[in-house]
């Protein structure tokens, strides 16, 4: 039903969808109940300084596919349209990762049974794509959490060249994709191949309603839970109203607690499906040969730094922390360390060349599985880690993150953050500063170390970028992609309209 060889590990890949670093009762936030998200991490590495590549979901989740940084695959926002031509106001289809090698692809090559259910959310929801032989995935990326619109392709009918079949999920979305991942699981019964698994949740993203989740626990949470271990600031002067975060959100007490209880309910439903597919694995002998790994498409500010949202919670674009850092969890015991918090700096760009390594040499060499991509990538493996040692000492020590003008590099004490072309910039001293509440780009104190991050910056983006995706040159306003970067003229591939909420009381 999938590999006993140790050589030849199952991985089983579980991403949540705007979900705070600190959002998990191990990551501190104790009111929040996490249980076998805790348990990964007892079991395993939790990893304290994980970072997105872009603080919104598609390019995100494009960058952890292919290994690229946004401004070289392209996708630089959330995807409005070109997901399903089938669905009202999308109006077309678009391949946004087309010519694109995934590490799924490479995996599939190497003779892993490679899956996806979930959210997709790269265009095109109806037709199979990065080498994934099942594919049960959300329409649109999404959505109510009830009656969910999904596309199904059996391997079969993946196999005989057909497109996937459009229908709506009978249940709470979270319990749907979790049934649909292990009625995979089930099917592949006969395989002896390892499989690559790809569970895609949309929770914890808006809406947050109590009729959105589980009653039980939105009620449980809104009647005895305080929400105290959860950062509350006044509103950021450049707040947005947005879908599912209206001008005025969390302004009141009221409010706040209505929102965080829908927020904590979809996580704890996400959680207790997490238990299903560990209680999988447990069941049928594979715990110990899978590779778990749960991680987010970025980070959340839920009130932090007075933001509903994430990097695309204000405008322009944030990258604080919470924000740009996401919960990771690496699991496999007897083969990876267990209990262990690491903290070296490191990224959803980094994932690709890691899962690749950890599969073994023969699809970590991309060359030799039809790497189509001549260009290099930025990311470097940290199998070290999963083995229980130390990184090299010739790593990188900074991360980078990108949303269209907006670009950051962050080190371990510092971090700068540059707009294109003329600001605002900011640099925090993350030692003196850990919240992230004074800007100390006009500090002359400073003005070596800003220098110095900013010529870091230019140069590795640099080496990176493909010129006809330089983010710096788009028109990106955190309002969502609707067409591939020079399909149509580039300043209409992004929708531009803003709505600003700086004064609540209006």
């Amino acid at each position: 039903m999938a590999s006993t060889d140790p050589k030849r590990p199952n991985i089983l890949f579980i991403l949540s969808d705007d979900q705070g670093p600190w959002a998990m009762n191990c990551a501190g936030t104790p009111e929040l109940k996490t249980p076998n998200l805790d348990q990964l991490a007892a079991t395993g590495v939790r990893f304290d300084n994980f970072f997105c590549a872009s603080p919104v979901c598609s390019p995100a989740r494009a960058t952890i596919l292919t290994g690229q940084m946004p401004s070289q695959h392209g996708v630089q926002d959330f995807l409005r349209a070109g997901n399903s031509a089938d669905l009202p106001d999308d109006g077309k289809r678009i391949q946004y990762l087309e010519g694109r090698t995934t590490y799924t692809e490479i995996l599939a090559a190497n003779r892993y049974d490679c899956g996806l259910s979930g959210k997709w959310h790269l265009g095109d929801s109806a037709a199979p794509q990065a080498g994934f032989s099942f594919w049960d995935v959300h329409a649109t990326g999404s959505g109510d959490y009830y009656r969910a619109p999904m596309f199904r392709a059996p391997a079969s009918s993946i196999s005989s060249g057909q497109e996937a079949e459009q229908y709506t999920a009978d249940g709470y979305v979270s319990d749907v994709i979790t049934d649909n991942a292990i009625g995979h699981l089930e099917a592949q019964s006969g395989s002896g191949n390892p499989f690559s698994l790809n569970v895609h949740y949309t929770a914890p993203h808006a809406p947050w309603g109590r009729d959105q989740h589980p009653k039980d626990l939105y009620d449980d949470y809104f009647e005895n839970c305080a929400f105290d271990s959860v950062r509350w600031d006044p509103i950021h002067p450049n707040h947005l109203a947005k879908e599912g975060s209206s001008g005025s959100v969390g302004a009141t007490g009221e409010e706040r607690r209505a929102i965080l209880s829908g927020y904590f309910a979809a996580i704890t439903a996400m959680d207790a499906n997490i238990g299903r597919l560990i209680d999988w694995l447990e069941r049928n002998g594979l715990r110990e040969n899978t590779l778990i790994v749960f991680t987010a498409d970025n980070g959340m500010n839920m009130g932090h730094h007075g933001i509903w949202g994430k990097g695309n919670g204000t405008y322009p674009p944030n990258m604080f922390d919470t924000a740009v850092k996401v919960p990771t969890l690496m699991s496999r015991p007897g083969h990876v360390p267990q209990g262990v918090v690491n903290t070296d700096l490191l990224s959803h760009y980094d994932v690709m060349p890691t899962l690749l390594d950890y599969a073994g040499p023969a699809a970590s060499n991309g060359a030799e599985t039809g790497n189509r991509d001549s260009i290099d990538l930025p990311g470097r493996s940290f199998v070290p880690v999963l083995n229980g040692e130390p990184l090299s000492a010739n790593r990188p020590v900074v991360v980078l993150d990108e949303y269209g003008p907006t670009r950051m590099i962050r080190n371990r004490s510092t971090k700068y953050i540059h707009r294109y072309p003329d600001g605002p910039n900011e640099f925090y001293d993350l030692v003196a500063d850990p919240g992230e509440t004074s800007n100390e780009i006009g500090n002359p104190a400073f003005r070596g170390a800003i220098e110095g991050m900013r010529t870091e910056l230019q140069d590795w983006f640099d080496r990176y970028t493909e010129p006809a995706h330089d983010g710096t040159k788009q028109a990106v306003k955190g309002r969502g992609q609707t067409d591939l970067i020079g399909a149509i003229s580039d300043s209409e591939a992004f929708a531009q309209d803003l709505t600003y909420r700086r004064d609540l009381s209006k």
